[in-house]
């Protein structure tokens, strides 16, 4: 398996999904493998099920009993890591809701506005109805030049 051609396809899946994979390609049950790398089974299992991460030590043994390119499920690691991290950052990325007067989201629920994907409508309705405390939390939030592109973009398109 090369890295670079599979890698980028593979980008953010948990390595174990790709273990499982490859081991049931080749034919390998996960418990003489784990023992013919000197591995606990369970070790295995819970890295196939995606409920333990991989570390370097057993990459490189993983790595070297199945022939596969050095580095590739650390780089599957790390990838995954990175995915799941930038899905916890995006969960908490919201605006202090102490400061927005529930009457200007009069029409849903506050608590269940995704402020990434909905950042247009957010911007304009605070920018239509929103008092100066409310315009600072999204310029925190959003940032003036993000705000300044989506307010210059609706004036284009009146």
């Amino acid at each position: 398996m090369q890295m670079n051609a599979s890698t980028e396809i593979l980008k953010g899946i948990h390595p174990g999904i790709v273990l499982e994979r490859e081991l049931k390609k080749r034919g390998l049950a996960k418990g003489p493998f784990a023992l013919s790398i000197h591995e606990f089974p369970q070790t295995i299992s819970a890295i196939t099920k995606g409920k333990r991460g991989m570390n370097t030590s057993l990459a490189l043994r993983i790595e070297n009993a199945l022939g596969i390119e050095e580095g590739y499920f650390m780089t599957l690691q790390i990838f995954y890591e990175i995915k799941e991290e930038k899905r916890k950052q995006e969960k908490s990325f919201k605006p202090d809701l102490s400061l927005l007067r529930p009457a200007l989201f009069w029409d849903t629920d506050i608590k269940k506005i995704d402020w990434k994907r909905q950042k247009r409508a957010v911007i304009e309705r605070v920018w239509e109805r929103g008092n100066d405390q409310e315009k600072a939390e999204m310029r925190r939030l959003y940032g003036d030049e993000e705000i300044e592109n989506i307010l210059n973009s609706k004036m284009a398109r009146r």
